[in-house]
């Protein structure tokens, strides 16, 4: 029997599955923070404990591991990859790869081999694979380098509505009853005044709120939503006419906890509409699969000369939510 091992690092979380070929997980691992980008040795630690706590639960070692495939946050340049392949090659395995985790959640979202991919979690990301294997990444480096968006920064926008309402500089809005709700403020001086006296940031949990107050009508909350979706547009836009894939037919998986679990149609909409726009033959998909299975799945490609059986590709494409294995 062989075994693949899948990886996917993230800014918050880590996870590791293990499959036999025809896709029967045995063994899984969970850890915190993977994306070196954030604290190396952190990373580094997270990485390790999540594959040690895989393989003990499957009962393997390192050289049971047919291939291993690990999607990592973080990976976005050459400078990042001088940094990585050392830390992925000091974990013992013998065949491996490694990419951004962007390729990993476009593997799991599409059952083409090609692509695009928009990531809207933490963060916003976006690239994209050609039917001849190029791949582009847009994106990834933040607001200052052309980013918008992703829940910090929505969690953000929720926050400065509230005070922009309350000193007159836009209009009322829903956000207000809810966000002060949520931090536990009776007014929104009082949050004000604790905010700057303590250099607070707005956690991104805020960002639920945009969603609820948007479903409810309120037109600022839809109106960051819209905005939203007009840069992830533009990132699909961009990562299509860079790969020269206007008249191919093709997934746009949409990816992370704001696009994956977000309520309501108003970024996709706006997401749609450029995607339309450019490549007609195109179709804008959720991601329903958990991106550690892409990892899986192109770690079996790897090693099968490309090929996926049936077996593990229907197996796997039910693994939807890790959190309630883990619960």
């Amino acid at each position: 029997m062989k075994y693949y091992l899948g990886l996917d690092a993230g800014g918050t979380k880590t996870y590791t599955l293990i499959a036999d070929e025809q896709g029967v997980v045995v063994g899984k691992g969970r850890s915190g923070n993977g994306n070196h980008q954030v604290d190396y040795e952190e990373a580094k630690r997270n990485i390790t404990e999540s594959v040690e706590m895989a393989l003990q639960e499957a009962n393997l070692t390192r050289k049971d591991i047919s291939f291993a495939y690990f999607g990592l946050a973080g990976a976005d340049r050459e400078a990042d990859y001088r940094i990585l392949r050392p830390l992925i090659g000091s974990l013992g395995f013998e065949r491996y790869d490694l990419n951004c985790d962007t390729i990993i959640a476009l593997r799991a979202g599409t059952t083409r081999p090609y692509g695009v991919v928009l990531i809207c979690g933490t963060g916003t990301n976006s690239a994209g694979r050609s039917p001849e294997g190029i791949t582009y990444q847009c994106g990834g480096f933040s607001y200052q380098y052309g980013d918008y968006g992703g829940g910090g920064e929505l969690a953000v926008e929720a926050f400065r509505s509230v005070v922009r309402a309350w000193d007159g500089r836009e209009r009322p809005t829903r956000l207000t009853e809810l966000v002060l709700q949520e931090l536990g403020y009776k007014s929104v001086q009082e949050m004000v005044d604790d905010y700057m006296d303590h250099d607070r940031i707005p956690p991104r949990h805020l960002v639920k709120l945009v969603f609820q107050a948007a479903s409810e009508g309120d037109e600022v909350a839809g109106e960051i939503l819209r905005f939203q979706g007009v840069e992830l547009g533009k990132s699909a836009r961009a990562v299509i006419k860079r790969l020269g894939m206007e008249q191919e037919s093709f997934d746009v998986v949409m990816a992370g906890s704001v696009l994956a679990r977000g309520q309501g149609d108003i970024i996709i909409d706006q997401i749609r509409q450029y995607v339309k726009e450019t490549a007609p033959g195109a179709s804008v998909v959720r991601l329903q699969v958990e991106p550690v299975v892409g990892a899986l799945w192109l770690a079996m490609e790897a090693e099968g000369g490309g090929k996926l059986s049936p077996e593990a590709y229907d197996r796997l494409k039910g693994v939807s939510n890790l959190e309630d294995w883990f619960a």
